[in-house]
């Protein structure tokens, strides 16, 4: 980060870009450490849904999206979580998800007007929980339980992350929200999500396949107002990308071309501008229909001074982005 004529902090991480499953791609970029192994947080979500999706799950596309959402908590993701859970029989009280606020701003100001406090409808994860519980009536399972690490649920979920980033799982963990979390490499998210997105056109009845034409039809689902995850997919025709708490981010094409990073201090202010270079990279800007000035947009991370722009979020290694005048190279 460059604020003025100094590089004020530099944040490293690892990054790989998956170009080999384009015709005539080349080999995959490598910076940093490609197998690394991560908490993946919520990049996994779109995992989690195929998990979902294979036992039972099932959801219009706008909902699906909710279910691999981290969404900000606006009126149309709450009003989604409700439908999810009384398409199941169930109401918010069946959520085991850590209570919170809304993500966006506004909403949280609404939600406190309105709720007055914290509450697992309102965390971002809500849908993902939803559809969780959804899955486990249509399959027979114990709701009250879902969460625990040898719940069937969560069984099927670790063996569908394990098969599409083809990394044995070797770490366990609780995310954020309560659910188990586990273990891949940064290469293998990119794998992962890289076959996701292609599954639309290569396996096209297929719960992948469902996933991903839900997150990229329904983008404001995913996110909601400002969220980078959302910005990218409507810059990009069936782009599928998903952000993770402490660094981590994926993104992938309907081609198979993929990527994923994971910021090793966990900060998030990098993250937009190295997925937008990295995305250029990729050749995102060249899928038919893509807009350009909304993909550099995404990567313009404001550095301000008395409220205007006095420095610049820089991705080394991945793409040239403008220097301030004076700034070092």
């Amino acid at each position: 980060m460059v604020r003025g004529d100094l590089v004020e902090s530099v944040h490293l991480g690892h990054l790989v870009l998956q170009r080999g499953s384009a015709a005539g791609a080349g080999a995959d970029l490598v910076l940093g450490d490609g197998d690394a192994v991560i908490w993946p947080r919520s990049s996994v979500k779109p995992f989690q849904a195929v998990a979902m999706l294979r036992h039972g799950l099932s959801l219009s596309p706008r909902l699906l999206a909710l279910a691999a959402a981290s969404h900000n908590g606006e009126p149309e993701h709450v009003a989604g979580v409700r439908e999810i859970l009384a398409g199941a029989g169930l109401d918010v009280s069946a959520l085991r998800n850590t209570p919170d606020m809304p993500l966006h701003p506004p909403a949280a100001v609404a939600w406190q007007a309105e709720h007055g406090g914290p509450s697992p409808l309102a965390q971002n994860c809500s849908g993902k929980h939803a559809a969780m519980l959804a899955t486990c009536v249509a399959a027979g399972w114990d709701t009250r339980t879902y969460l625990d690490v040898d719940h069937p649920l969560q069984v099927a979920v670790r063996a569908t992350v394990a098969e599409l980033t083809g990394v044995p799982v070797e770490h366990v963990t609780v995310d954020g929200c309560g659910a188990p979390l586990f273990s891949t490499t940064v290469r293998g998210l990119a794998r992962g999500l890289g076959r996701l997105a292609a599954a639309p056109v290569r396996a096209p009845g297929s719960p992948e396949a469902a996933v991903a034409r839900a997150m990229s039809g329904f983008p404001d689902m995913v996110g909601g107002t400002g969220r980078d995850a959302t910005r990218a997919m409507r810059a990009v025709p069936g782009l599928v990308a998903k952000d993770g708490a402490d660094g981590v981010y994926v993104a992938g094409l309907p081609d198979g071309r993929a990527l994923a990073f994971k910021v090793l201090d966990g900060a998030s202010r990098p993250r937009p501008a190295v997925l937008a270079a990295a995305l250029r990279r990729l050749g995102a800007g060249d899928v038919p229909g893509a807009d350009g000035a909304a993909l550099d947009a995404l990567g313009d991370v404001a550095v301000l001074g008395a409220g205007v722009p006095v420095g610049v979020v820089r991705p080394v290694g991945t793409t040239p982005a403008p220097v301030p005048e004076g700034a070092p190279a």
